[in-house]
């Protein structure tokens, strides 16, 4: 029993009917007695980096004697330094000079990799919050007419009736 810390990091002797678990997959077969082999045994997801570039913008900040830098979670493709981005749906086309991730410099930025990176001649006005980078190149990204979602209301103040117009 986990309260008990019975097959946590050990095998325990406490649990005798508890013959452990197998897992088969294609990347290799697992198996294991204890949490720590079940946490061993998850293999990393694998970032779509093939896909075209997409950064949505969290924020953008100036800094002194850098310059703009929008921040933002790469979704797919990769990032790199000397890119020429355009931010989606503005259109704004501009090259970008570096790519940081906790204050250290990147060659690259891959799927997962919360980025701010400097970009040339573009003022912190000129971006906002909730636009897309993609390299301008490569599959930029367009607007879309209209979309089609799965959408899960987790707290609503008010009754959800036909004809309403929720803000997205």
């Amino acid at each position: 029993s986990g309260w008990h810390g019975d097959n946590m990091l050990e095998a325990s002797t406490n649990m005798p009917w508890f013959k452990g678990w197998k897992i088969e997959r294609k990347e290799g077969n697992a198996e294991g007695k204890t949490l720590i082999d079940a946490l061993d045994a998850i293999l990393p997801p694998t970032r779509p980096t093939e896909k075209p570039l997409r950064l949505p913008l969290q924020d953008v900040y100036k800094i002194g004697g850098i310059g703009t830098v929008p921040v933002g979670r790469v979704e797919t493709g990769v990032l790199k330094p000397g890119t020429v981005v355009v931010f989606a749906p503005a259109n704004i086309t501009t090259e970008v000079k570096s790519v940081e991730m906790h204050h250290e410099a990147l060659v690259e930025a891959v799927p997962g990799d919360n980025v701010g990176f400097n970009v040339k001649n573009v003022s912190v006005k000129e971006l906002r919050r909730g636009y897309v980078a993609g390299d301008s190149k490569a599959s930029p990204p367009k607007g879309a007419a209209d979309f089609t979602a799965q959408v899960i209301v987790l707290n609503h103040p008010g009754q959800i009736s036909n004809g309403y117009t929720p803000v997205l």
